[in-house]
Order: C-alpha cells, then structure tokens, then sequence
C-alpha cells in the first residue's frame, strides 16, 4: 500500500463502483455477505482495504458494527457518503491503528494482490490475526493466480495499473499461520465473469454453484477464498 497507490485509487475514487456492471457487482455481493454471515453470525467487523464501503454497508445493514480501513481518502470520503453507520479510517493494512483482539471478524476482499509486495502482504495477514480476538474469524478473499481470464479482466479495469501480483493460496495461508492463525478452510469460489448480461445472471450463477462442487474444476474459480480462526490464547498455570 504505497503513496502512489493511495493517489491512484483518489483519482478513480468516484469511477471505482462503475467499473464492473452492476448486476455482477450484486451477485458477488449477496454470495459475500451470505459467507461472511455464515462464518461469523453478526459482531464487530473490520474490513481491510475497504474501498468505497459496498460491502461493509451490506454488513451494517445485516446489524454488524463495522469499521473499513483504506489508506485512500478519496475512497473513505465515497464511504461515508454512502454509509455513515459504518466507521471509516485511513491506514494502511500493514499497519492497523486498533488494539489486539478488537475484532470478531476481520475480512479483506481484492485487496492482496494490491498491496503485491511479499513481505508487505504477510505484515498485512500478520496485522489482521492480531487485531482479531481469540476465537474469531479471518477471511481472505482474493484473486485466484490459476483462472485464467484475471489478465484480461485487469487491462481494462481503472483500478489496476499493471503493478499488482496475484497472490497465491499457499502464500495467504502460510502468512496467516505465521501470524497465529489456524486454517479453517481453503477454497475456490465464484466463476460469474464481468461481461454476463442481467438476464443470464441467474443460470450463470447456477452454473457456478454447480463447477465450486466439482473438485478438478473448482481449483480454477475466480477467488481464493481463506477462513483461519485466532487461536485462543493459552491458560498459564497458577504459581
């Protein structure tokens, strides 16, 4: 999470939301808030790497308490327009500016293969396990390097700029683990792509209910999808 980054998101801030049509942008939505709710039933929830807030307003809705962390004002500013029940502040991800085990649920959506940089993504895994509490819940939701049409769809939407690196499973895990984190579970979800049109959306989602079940082809679905829990911290013996 550079200053250069920072000022490109600024820049594309008020465009960000109409880079993908609006009806895939729902599908993804519903099928993120259904998991998120389903991994950790209400509480009080950090989104890393925020954005305009999309997501943590559906979460607000759904009665979380959430606070999204973007190091771009320009997003947060979009944020808060959009959802002043949700808490908006600017940090990085490497960097978190809240205590240990504040959290429930502590989630990141596209955001890994922004920050690029190996040692800054496992600071940021490293940083998300700690302001998790003991007990609670990580989810890490992000592009997945084996789906081959990533490269296309990335040289043409604003927000990616050529600089980014695809961040691997293996990768997420191992820097979630090094942080204290168990794996939960690993998966590959989504395959709706960008260009289906609104009357195809529901059989296209159909569709991909059907290819996240099939073993050989699932390990090519859009996104990496990680659920790691905190370790609780362990009882010392009284002296």
């Amino acid at each position: 999470m550079t200053s250069m980054s920072d000022s490109h998101f600024d820049a594309i801030a008020t465009v960000y939301d109409e880079s993908l049509p609006a009806h895939v942008v729902e599908h993804y939505l519903r099928k993120r808030v259904a998991f998120l709710s389903a991994v950790c039933p209400v509480g009080r929830a950090l989104d890393v790497g925020c954005g305009t807030g999309v997501l943590a307003q559906r979460l607000a809705e759904r009665g979380y308490t959430v606070t999204g962390v973007d190091p771009s004002e320009g997003m947060l500013e979009v944020m808060r327009g959009r959802s002043p029940q949700t808490t908006a502040v600017r940090a990085s991800g490497t960097e978190l500016p809240f205590p240990d085990g504040s959290y429930d649920l502590v989630y990141t959506v596209a955001t890994l293969h922004h920050i690029a940089d190996s040692g800054a993504v496992a600071a940021a895994l490293a940083e998300m396990v700690r302001v998790t509490r003991p007990g609670g819940r990580i989810v890490i939701w992000d592009h997945n390097p084996r789906n081959p049409y990533w490269s296309l769809l990335m040289a043409r939407v604003p927000q990616d700029t050529g600089d980014e690196r695809l961040v691997g499973e293996r990768e997420v895990m191992e820097g979630l683990m090094a942080g204290g984190a168990v794996i939960l579970s690993a998966q590959q979800l989504g395959l709706v792509p960008d260009f289906t049109p609104a009357r195809m959306v529901r059989p296209a989602a159909a569709a991909e209910r059907w290819f996240e079940r099939v073993p050989r082809l699932k390990a090519l679905g859009a996104h990496n999808v990680i659920v790691a829990g905190k370790r609780a911290q362990p009882v010392r013996a009284a002296s």
